[in-house]
């Protein structure tokens, strides 16, 4: 089912590489957490915002601790590894940054590709694509050899963060327990289907707890911004170089908050901001897929065969509401032993929200749906969900809450909470206003206590950072770009004007000159700079 506060990355929609965070945890903590950061959030009772949070992400000590001394000495073994160009390694780092050396190691896969040249050699240029739970080096191997003038002078290195893919990935379903999961209701009619609601959130953390029990406590952001720091001193360098898209704007940018003075050259796209509340994040990405929305919609009533018909935005939204409607009512035929349900029409279309070249597809499955077949909509929820056509999933599903749960306290901890503030979040979205409300209670039945709450990231005397905003992404509002280059203390933020989840690399030679530029030579974009 979708879940709150999802992100997705630039590369992704069919690729599907990285997604959503999910609002989580069963409270703020005070006390530092076993990465040795602790956050409190300044909210009012109905857990949105009251202002700016009084605590400050502080940068952690200069010098390697004692304890840590071994995991940054430690020498990569280079491998071949499948794709042509590229080689792997497996890094050590310690499951409990409390307790290092304890036993409990952590092996994180990494990968590179190293620059081709010409031109003086900058450095190893790290990327994430998002998530949490999108895995980087399958990122890195499929769309990161691109701009060739970056690839010349950085050798382009990506590791899966703890918990993803090949770093001791988090499981929590089947293959068949994920399919009945996404089946489940998400937008509940009547008090039965809030219990299966609830019942299903239950039970996926109950298995993320059986299966990755001892993982999960150690899987939150800062954990995987320490992970960071270790790699870059394997690799040899003296400064962090980074592009981080989506969710990997809050890890860079904790990065840059923990280790100010190791900051290199650091690109934001598609920015988080991590002082909000919980609720707060996820009403405004509520409007954010409403402003999505409206932008298909305009452009789809535009067209004599748009199948949500040609009048307006706003009819389109009710015609589209009606399909659903029509679907919770009678789940339609998708050519296989799974029936296209509303939760999956929903996801469908949600997927489709991330990149406007998605648009036409979008168009022609809504139309096949309106006819009762739903072969189309299932294709792009199994996209969104990373479902293979033998049924296995991803596990960026199971990493995103298990990150998600340790970083943020909940927005909800009851469904009473969740019909209270309906009415917000049918304001922000008529259309998806009630899914996005029932997914934000998700993280309330996590098995884990959270380590972290919302807080400023000012990372004072950190070197120049480019923060990307684009002022109609859905999953990461421009309010949010703006919010987190105002809180970096050496932040300039650079604007898309249009469409779609991120900018760089997208098809605008404006981004993608002003940011190629920075990454080669260090200058950053003039103020206020906007492109299209």
């Amino acid at each position: 089912m979708a879940t709150s506060r999802l992100f997705r990355t630039s590369a992704a929609f069919f690729a599907a590489t990285a997604l959503l965070i999910s609002g989580c945890s069963s409270g703020p903590s005070s006390t530092p957490s076993a990465a040795g950061q602790g956050r409190a959030e300044d909210a009012d009772a109905s857990g949105m915002s009251s202002g700016a949070p009084k605590s400050v992400l502080a940068p952690l000590p200069t010098a390697v601790p004692a304890g840590l001394r071994p995991y940054y000495d430690q020498k990569l073994s280079w491998h071949a590894c499948g794709v042509s160009g590229f080689e792997c390694a497996t890094m050590k780092a310690p499951l409990d940054y409390a307790r290092p050396g304890a036993g409990d190691d952590l092996k994180l896969a990494v990968a590179r590709k190293k620059a081709t040249g010409p031109g003086k050699h900058i450095g190893s240029l790290m990327v994430n694509p998002g998530g949490p739970g999108g895995s980087a080096i399958d990122y890195l191997q499929q769309y990161a050899p691109e701009p060739a003038a970056v690839r010349a002078r950085y050798d382009m290195v990506a590791m899966d963060p703890r918990g993803v893919a090949r770093s001791v990935p988090v499981e929590c379903l089947s293959g068949k327990e994920m399919d009945r999961y996404t089946q489940i209701d998400q937008t509940p009619d009547d008090a039965a289907e809030v219990t299966e609601l609830t019942t299903a959130y239950r039970k996926f953390a109950k298995g993320c707890e059986a299966r990755s029990g001892k993982l999960l406590p150690h899987v939150s952001t800062v954990e995987a911004a320490r992970d960071m720091d270790v790699l870059r001193a394997v690799l040899g360098d003296r400064k962090l170089y980074y592009v981080g898209a989506s969710y990997g704007t809050f890890l860079g940018a904790t990065y840059a908050g923990l280790y100010p003075s190791r900051v290199g050259r650091v690109v934001l796209d598609g920015a988080m901001d991590p002082s909000l509340g919980p609720r707060q994040v996820n009403i405004e990405q509520t409007a954010g897929f409403n402003t999505a929305f409206t932008a298909f919609a305009e452009d789809c009533v535009k067209r004599r065969d748009c199948p949500l018909g040609t009048k307006s935005a706003a009819d389109a939204g009710k015609r589209l509401s009606a399909l659903f409607e029509k679907i919770d009512a009678h789940p339609l035929e998708t050519g296989e032993d799974r029936r296209l349900t509303e939760s999956l029409a929903r996801t469908g279309v949600i997927a489709a929200m991330y990149d406007e070249k998605a648009w036409p597809a979008l168009r022609e499955y809504l139309a096949q749906a309106e006819k009762g077949d739903g072969r189309g909509l299932l294709t792009l929820s199994d996209s969104y969900y990373e479902r293979d056509p033998d049924g296995h999933y991803a596990n960026q599903m199971y990493a995103n809450p298990a990150v998600n749960c340790l970083d943020l306290p909940p927005a909800y901890t009851s469904p009473a909470q969740v019909r209270a503030d309906l009415p917000r979040f049918r304001k922000a979205s008529p259309v998806f206003g009630d899914e996005f409300a029932w997914a934000s209670l998700n993280c309330a039945y996590w098995p884990v206590k959270p380590t972290g709450a919302p807080e400023r990231i000012e990372a004072k005397g950190a070197a120049p950072i480019v923060v990307v905003g684009t002022t109609r992404d859905p999953a990461t509002p421009y309010a949010w770009a703006k919010g987190l280059a105002a809180q970096l203390s050496s932040a300039t933020l650079l604007t898309y004007e249009g469409d779609g989840h991120t900018a760089y690399g997208r098809g605008s030679t404006c981004i993608d000159k002003a940011v190629n530029t920075y990454l080669l030579d260090g200058t950053v974009p003039p103020k206020n700079k906007r492109c299209t």
